[in-house]
């Protein structure tokens, strides 16, 4: 069954970028820390990178999300979502102005509007993958903060993974700043030098009852 996972880093004190993210510097100053474990040589590091990426059915962003990863210094065949491990799945984007040109264009993209909007295509795709595979494959919104953060907010999240990293940033773009509150369920705790992968389920009404 398709679920939909939030799956982000994160730093100690809440961040998921560091100050002044943009295209040109990525995600921002001191940033390489939080996202340290997917380059480790760590084998639980690897192995959470490599059950990650290949329940992958479709993938959804936000648009500075898409900015980065699409601009001059973004993605490429060795760098970005799925790189070296699995065949990258679609991905949606969520955004209110989609880009007028796309550098990455071997990626199969979609824009929509809404979280709404953009969870519903890509389960549809998830579904398609699915079948097409024969094997169970999940709909992983991987950023930024504020489209986690909504989708959280609506409901719209099973499973809650969070990758801590051993850094205080100071600044940057926080995951959760006020809003709707969420109750978890810790499922695992894996810890390693580089981070420590945590995974939620997201406790509903009936769950608690």
């Amino acid at each position: 069954m398709t679920q939909v996972i939030a799956d982000i880093s994160i730093s100690l004190d809440g961040f998921v970028t560091g100050p002044d993210a943009n295209p040109d510097s990525g995600l921002g100053d001191d940033a390489d820390a939080l996202h340290a474990w997917a380059f480790s040589d760590d084998p639980d590091d690897q192995r959470v990178l490599r059950e990650g990426t290949a329940r992958s059915g479709a993938v959804i962003m936000g648009r500075r999300l898409f900015d980065v990863g699409d601009g001059p210094n973004g993605w490429n065949d060795r760098m970005g979502y799925g790189a070296g491990e699995v065949g990258t799945p679609p991905f949606v984007v969520v955004t209110a102005s989609p880009p007028e040109s796309i550098r990455l264009k071997q990626l199969d993209w979609t824009f929509t509007r809404t979280i709404s909007e953009a969870v519903s295509v890509a389960r549809e795709r998830a579904e398609g993958e699915s079948a097409e595979r024969d094997e169970d494959l999940d709909v992983v919104i991987m950023g930024g903060g504020a489209v986690i953060a909504s989708a959280l907010a609506e409901g719209f999240v099973d499973t809650l993974i969070v990758h801590l990293a051993p850094v205080v940033l100071g600044s940057g773009t926080p995951l959760f700043s006020g809003g709707t509150a969420v109750a978890l369920q810790q499922r695992s705790v894996v810890p390693t030098t580089t981070a420590t992968h945590i995974t939620y389920s997201i406790a509903r009404a009936a769950d608690e009852a």
